[in-house]
């Protein structure tokens, strides 16, 4: 087998920064078809739980720290070190950041990964009951993107509903976007769990391993939940600003 290892600054760092029920596992197991690429699912989850309440009420919380580096700037440090292949694939929530200094960004390809918030929030309360913006990350979301701004760091937003409408050509888009070759393997998977998943794919990732791909986009058909209306019209201004920026 080819050994990658490499020089760092000829290594390409995806940095997903997505929301939750997002397809953020589903494109990391698209991401984890190429040869060239090794993916790491959200190594920043203890870090999160270890540091707010989530742990309290976060399905599996005690066996995720024991599974991962509680320390967020180790975490950080790994992500930009890492050497083992060419392209590395990071899948992020982007409210796990937390306080951590951002500036390892500037290292990175930065990929925003956002869905219509009315469609999200359902599916995620299915899960975790009464979210809150904190816990889905919209809020944060438009504060990286400004910071990317500010700072002139690369970043791209992706709409999960365009992934799901044409594959292709938006993994096509994406990948122009950050300067590596799109890889037609990208479209499909075996149905079942990978090796990367984190402890905590039992309680989230049902449908991927059901998945032997991108599923076909269905519209949200069940009424809105009445009791996360305000939550909806807060994260929704938000997701606006985002549909502004994305590709596809």
């Amino acid at each position: 087998m080819r050994n990658f290892k490499m020089d760092s600054s000829e290594i390409t760092r995806i940095a997903l920064w997505s929301g939750p029920r997002n397809i953020s596992t589903a494109l990391m197991y698209s991401f984890a078809q190429r040869e060239d690429t090794k993916v790491f699912d959200e190594p920043l989850y203890a870090y999160y739980l270890r540091n707010t309440k989530a742990k309290e009420y976060h399905p599996g919380a005690d066996d995720i720290l024991k599974s991962q580096n509680n320390n967020g700037e180790e975490v950080v440090k790994m992500m930009v070190t890492e050497d083992s292949k060419p392209v590395l694939f990071f899948k992020n929530m982007t409210h796990h950041l937390l306080d951590l200094d951002r500036s390892f960004m500037n290292q990175m390809q930065n990929v925003i990964l956002t869905r219509n918030p009315k469609e999200m929030i359902p599916s995620f309360a299915k899960v975790i009951d009464n979210p809150t913006i904190d816990d889905i990350g919209y809020a944060m979301h438009t504060k990286l993107l400004r910071y990317f701004e500010e700072n002139n760091i690369n970043f791209t937003v992706l709409d999960s509903k365009q992934v799901l409408l044409n594959p292709k050509r938006t993994l096509k888009l994406l990948c122009e976007k950050l300067g590596i070759p799109f890889d037609e393997k990208m479209l499909s998977w075996e149905p079942e769990p990978r090796p990367e998943d984190g402890v905590w794919a039992k309680y989230w990732y049902n449908n991927v391993h059901q998945s032997n791909g991108f599923g076909k986009y269905e519209p949200k058909v069940e009424p809105f939940p009445e009791n996360l209306r305000e939550l909806l019209k807060e994260c929704q201004s938000h997701y606006e600003i985002l549909k502004e920026y994305s590709i596809g």
